[in-house]
């Protein structure tokens, strides 16, 4: 099986680095080639740009109601990564001055999914930070489909700031936004989660560019106690799984009859669901219900999986905080679904997977961000620091270090 993951990673990545290198040489005419080929729609090179007129158009498609509930998400997830800007900062010495300049990045490229499903949460979550960040230019690639792109997502983008929207979906986006082309400017970061295509090419053209994280499938892991109704874990497992057929739903729990009344559960809502296909196959291949002798052992249990998403459904949620060590997201309590923080809780939802939690952070403000040294010194400074400054150039065999040193402070 690891052999054949192998050989699968080894043949995607070839056909990934085949498209990169066509949308470097051909630019438009790879992007149109390649829409065609994967997403079937043809469009010529001058409608892979979307006109303002369609984005106003798409607000009159929106249902009011809809609407509303857009602006409603926009607004909390602003006020939060509000919360989360750095200022400059300065240090002062006598003679020197020490500090950090904090620059927003200048174009971003904003990728949301349109595969199986409209995500215009993903275009709030992706665009609004980089807004409230004061990136200058924010653009956005999403796949065409016959029936044109979802409204929502063209209100989603106008609202989160986004100042151009481009026909184009799959590894050849990443190529156009990495590289540029006639029609799309190179961008500094692209950001957005995406399918095994998308996160291969993000992968090869970091570097070029910088990426906000190389993202896996979606993942929940839910950790109960037993005393939580198994109508709410299952329908929280189910809320990933229908994500696609290789997404991750886990259930650590300390009772085994909860357990089996969780299962009990589960075939009963996926009976019910629109895309009950998807997550019955989710669940089978990737999901698992696991019993373990106490909540400690669940904890050490959740640590090692580091999830996207993690949910403590206990008693006394609040109380199991302190040992959690690796996750994108932390839910508590009962009544605290996965569902509130993809839409409208106010932190991201673009989230590290794959276990990556161990050592990476939910999309920020501060992803959009760079930080710039700065350093100052008199000529009386420098001079305190001149046996310092000459042991250390001695050390490392640079005398030219030292000497640039000296020559300032050779007297006139």
């Amino acid at each position: 099986m690891e052999q054949r993951v192998t050989e699968d990673s080894l043949r995607l990545e070839k056909e990934v680095r085949s498209i990169i290198r066509e949308v470097r040489c051909r630019g438009d005419e790879a992007l149109v080639h390649y829409t065609q080929l994967f997403d079937r729609v043809s469009i010529p090179i001058r409608q892979l740009r979307v006109e303002t007129k369609e984005v106003r158009e798409a607000y009159q498609k929106t249902p009011q109601d809809f609407l509303k509930t857009l602006e409603r998400a926009a607004q909390r997830i602003r006020r939060f990564h509000r919360l989360r800007i750095k200022r400059s900062i300065t240090q002062l010495e006598k003679g020197i001055r020490l500090g950090q300049m904090i620059r927003p990045l200048e174009r971003v490229g904003v990728y949301v999914p349109g595969g199986k499903a409209s995500y215009p949460s993903t275009v709030l979550m992706a665009a609004i930070p980089a807004k409230v960040a004061g990136v200058r230019e924010i653009l956005m690639t999403t796949p065409p489909h016959k029936d044109g792109i979802s409204p929502a997502v063209l209100v989603a983008a106008d609202l989160a700031g986004v100042d151009h929207i481009y026909r184009v979906g799959g590894a050849q986006a990443i190529a156009a936004l990495a590289h540029g082309t006639a029609s799309i400017p190179r961008v500094d970061k692209i950001v957005g989660p995406g399918n095994r295509y998308v996160a291969t090419a993000k992968r090869l053209v970091y570097g070029t560019v910088d990426v906000d994280m190389v993202a896996g499938p979606s993942e929940i892991l839910i950790i109960s106690d037993g005393k939580t109704s198994p109508s709410f874990v299952a329908a929280d497992l189910i809320s990933q799984a229908e994500h696609d057929e290789m997404a991750l739903a886990i259930l650590i729990t300390t009772s085994e009859t909860f357990g089996r009344e969780v299962r009990r559960e589960l075939e009963r809502q996926l009976f019910l669901l629109k895309r009950g296909k998807i997550a019955r196959t989710s669940l089978r291949r990737r999901g698992a219900i696991l019993v373990v002798k106490d909540l400690s052992q669940a904890m050490d249990l959740a640590n090692r999986i580091a999830p996207e998403h993690l949910e403590i459904c206990v008693l006394k949620p609040l109380a199991l905080l302190k040992g959690i060590r690796h996750a994108g997201a932390v839910f508590l309590g009962p009544h605290t679904p996965e569902a509130i923080g993809d839409y409208l809780a106010g932190p991201n939802h673009i989230l590290p997977t794959a276990g990556t939690a161990r050592f990476s952070s939910p999309l920020d403000v501060e992803d959009f961000m760079k930080r710039i040294n700065l350093i100052s010194f008199t000529k009386d400074a420098l001079r305190r620091f001149e046996k310092d400054l000459k042991r250390f150039a001695e050390w490392e065999g640079l005398e030219g270090h030292y000497q640039s040193v000296q020559k300032r402070l050779e007297k006139a």
